[in-house]
């Protein structure tokens, strides 16, 4: 089987419902011989007997079309499973450079290590009152970090924070080269120098 073919045939039977849906009636039409085979016989339906030549050739062909759809249905389940390890792993991967890059950024606005954990909760997503319940601080405290943090990274608020790490994400160049913004009045050329 060509490369080409393997590809159709995996996104055949991996992607379309109508190749996924094909492969299950295959395989009841073959089931169903089989089964009317067995009551036919049981319950005496036929009223005249089918040449054994015609039987045997019906059996063989559903025979083959239930191991057809087996190994299709194999390959179709092992693609699925490799789909998602490889899914797992670019997750995996985003996830660490993701904790990367906020760790270059923070490093780079010069962050104390209280105003990192400031910053990681809120990027989170969590209040300012939850922040100060689990750092054992006061609101005002936790306010007085994120202005700190706000103003060491060039943006007035969390929303403009967030979208400094999304940008970067989405973005194939490193985090510190990413965008201007990163600390007011340095530029890429500046820090070259």
């Amino acid at each position: 089987m060509t490369a080409g073919a393997k590809r159709s045939l995996r996104r055949f039977l991996t992607r379309g419902t109508i190749g996924i849906g094909l492969l299950l009636l295959g395989q009841l039409i073959c089931a169903a011989v089989f089964l009317f085979d067995i009551l036919a016989s049981l319950f005496g339906l036929r009223s005249s007997p089918i040449a054994w030549q015609l039987r045997e050739m019906i059996e063989l062909g559903a025979a083959f079309g239930l191991l057809a759809g087996l190994g299709l249905g194999a390959y179709a389940f092992r693609h699925a499973i490799g789909e998602r390890d490889l899914a797992e792993e670019r997750l995996r991967r985003a996830a660490g450079e993701f904790q990367t890059m906020l760790e270059e950024r923070f490093a780079e606005w010069g962050l104390t290590p209280a105003e990192r954990d400031v910053a990681l909760f809120a990027i989170k997503g969590m209040s300012t009152a939850e922040i100060a319940a689990l750092r054992e601080t006061s609101e005002g405290t936790v306010k007085a970090q994120t202005n700190a943090i706000y103003r060491k990274a060039g943006v007035t608020g969390r929303p403009q924070l967030l979208s400094l790490f999304i940008e970067d994400l989405m973005r194939s160049q490193p985090a510190p080269e990413a965008s201007p913004r990163a600390r007011p009045g340095v530029t890429a050329a500046s820090r070259a120098a």
